[in-house]
Order: C-alpha cells, then structure tokens, then sequence
C-alpha cells in the first residue's frame, strides 16, 4: 500500500480508501466484514461512510451501512488502527427528508447520531455531503443561477458549528463533499479572516475517465491551498470495469439492480469507455486498473475512494495502486479524453 498525510495534518491515510456505499443494500452486516478485514489486511486504514448511506437512501436502511462499521470496529478492536470519515446530507429535499429538513442546522445531533452508529466517541474527517445553495452539483454540467434561491450566506456560523465539535473531541478534521470552486475559496477564506476556526483539508468529489470536471477549476484550488481530493465514483458505478459493454455484468450489479442511478450510462460515456476498454487491452491491462491508476497518480489526489460488491472485485481494486502508466499510455487517455470530454459530468 501507498500511504498520504491529510492535507495539514500528520495523519497518514492509505491512497486507497474503502468506500461502503454499497453496505446494508446490496451488501449484508457480514459481507461489510469481510471487506473490511481484507483492506484492513492489504494496508488500508482510511474507510469512508456517510449518515445517508446504503445508496438508494430509503428511511428504512438509513444508518445501517455506518452501524455496519461499528459492530467491526467493536468485534476487532481495530478504531486506533483507523481514519473514520463521515458526512452529513447537505441542503433538504424530499430525497432526504426522512433524516433531517434543516441540513447544516443540526450538525451536533447528526454527529452524535454517527457516532451511536459508530460505536465510537470521535470521527477523524467529517464531511459537508453537499452545499446547502442550488449549485450544479451531482450530474449537472452547468452552473445556472436561481434567484428564488432561499439560501443565505452561512459559511461561518457552519464553522462555528463544527469548531464547538472538534473542541467537544466528537471530530478531529473537517472537509467538503459535491462543493464547487467558489464555495471551496469561501470555506478557506472564511478561515484565513479568523484562524482559530477549522480550515477545510479535503473534497471529496466524483472523478473518474468519465468525469474529469474537477480539473476544470477545483483542481487548481486542491493544488494551491493545498485541500486533497477524495475521489469517489472513479469506477462510474462499475462503467469502468468494461462489464457492462461486454455484457458479463451479473444480475446484482449496481446498474442492474439499481437501473436509474444513470449519470454514468449515458450514449456518449458508453461511446467513452468502448474506446478506454479498447486500450486498455491493446496495453495488456484491465480497464478496471486502468481506470482506478489513472486515477491514483493525479498530483491533487489524497485519496482514491473504492467500492465493490465482492472480494474478487476489492482485490483488483487495491491491486491498481501497484499500476503506474506510462507517459505514452497517459497521453492515449487524454486523447480519447479530447475526443469525448466529460461525458458523465
């Protein structure tokens, strides 16, 4: 394993984080385990999770994918042996209701709620899911303002928020999630006008040979002030394995089970990923590792967020982070890149 400090920090995470998005849906309380006791074994100690999660979010798995993670942590004594990092749902919508309609307002009781799910007394990296204000987030390719808008400027008082828990011992670091360039700067400028609020050290957003937006102007930011992307979806929900242009996905696939959960389906990032899974077989790799090193070699990555259904599937995930591609092989990329430029943004 390869190992990264969280930006202003001296924790050392994994490059590769276990994502569980999948637990307490399509995979069981035992499953979660099994994965968990892999990674834990391959040198990954960064495990990612979120009050929203099993995706689909239903009221009725609400919870279960971080209680999940609670009940190994107490089986296997491992909690000083790990980076936790949590999220709470940004701004309300019918999709949320059943956990909160005041998004950041009630960041103390979501956090003790984590915590109980946890079995823990402290989280290392809580995270904002996504803003509060409309912005072009999750699919949406452009920023589109709307003046009815009810959302007021709260950057601060949400600092202030989450300062009174990291004084409390309930988190140690805070980050962002589906956040854009400008309310990025507003979170770090907010901190540089009084520095004993926190400061921003991560983001976690899609990034993936289908969606490249990050590059687009946060990458700039990561760089620069110095705030490590934590990149999610960079499988696109199992496009960039090949399986389902070859047709050998099975019936309990994600996009099977779940067919509206599209954004990485579409007609031009098939048309994409045809062409990635071309060369990745013209250069003797899966498109899977492919996809996953291209991802684990950005210089604005802190860390690479896998999911999977199965040991086989986590097993070749970690192993990306032993692939290293070549210059020639990075510029074939970016060709097929220009060609068909964030086709799932």
């Amino acid at each position: 394993m390869k190992y990264t400090t969280l930006p202003n920090t001296n924790i050392k995470v994994s490059k590769i984080c276990l994502g569980s998005m999948n637990w307490g849906n399509q995979n069981t309380e035992s499953d979660g385990h099994a994965q968990l006791d892999y990674a834990f074994n391959q040198g990954v100690n960064f495990i990612d999770t979120a009050e929203l999660y099993p995706v689909p979010a239903t009221p009725e798995t609400q919870g279960s994918t971080s209680e999940i993670i609670g009940t190994w942590l107490k089986k296997t004594g491992n909690r000083d042996k790990v980076v936790l990092a949590s999220k709470i749902v940004g701004r309300s919508s019918d999709y949320v209701a059943h956990i909160r309609k005041d998004g950041f307002a009630s960041i103390e009781d979501a956090i003790d709620k984590e915590l109980k799910r946890l079995q823990t007394d402290y989280i290392d990296l809580y995270q904002l899911h996504w803003p509060e204000r409309l912005t072009n987030t999750f699919g949406n390719r452009d920023y589109k303002h709307d003046s009815n808008d009810f959302w007021e400027d709260n950057f601060n008082e949400v600092l202030h928020s989450l300062d009174k828990q990291i004084k409390a011992g309930k988190i140690r670091h805070i980050g962002l999630s589906n956040e854009k360039a400008w309310g990025t700067m507003r979170f770090l400028e907010e901190h540089k006008m009084n520095n004993s609020l926190p400061r921003m050290i991560t983001i976690q957003n899609s990034y993936s040979l289908l969606n490249r937006t990050f590059e687009g102007d946060i990458a700039e930011v990561s760089i620069r002030e110095n705030i490590g992307l934590l990149a999610y979806s960079t499988l696109a929900f199992g496009m960039l394995t090949g399986k389902y242009i070859e047709g050998t996905a099975s019936p309990d696939s994600r996009l099977n089970l779940f067919p509206g959960m599209a954004r990485y389906s579409g007609d031009r990032s098939k048309k994409a990923t045809e062409k990635y899974l071309q060369l990745a077989k013209a250069n003797n790799i899966s498109l899977t590792q492919m996809a996953l090193a291209f991802v684990n070699q950005q210089p604005f990555l802190t860390s690479n967020i896998v999911g999977a259904t199965n040991l086989e599937q986590l097993k070749e995930n970690i192993e990306s982070i032993n692939v290293d591609l070549s210059k020639e092989l990075l510029g074939e990329i970016n060709a097929i890149h220009a060609q068909i430029p964030n086709p799932a943004p």
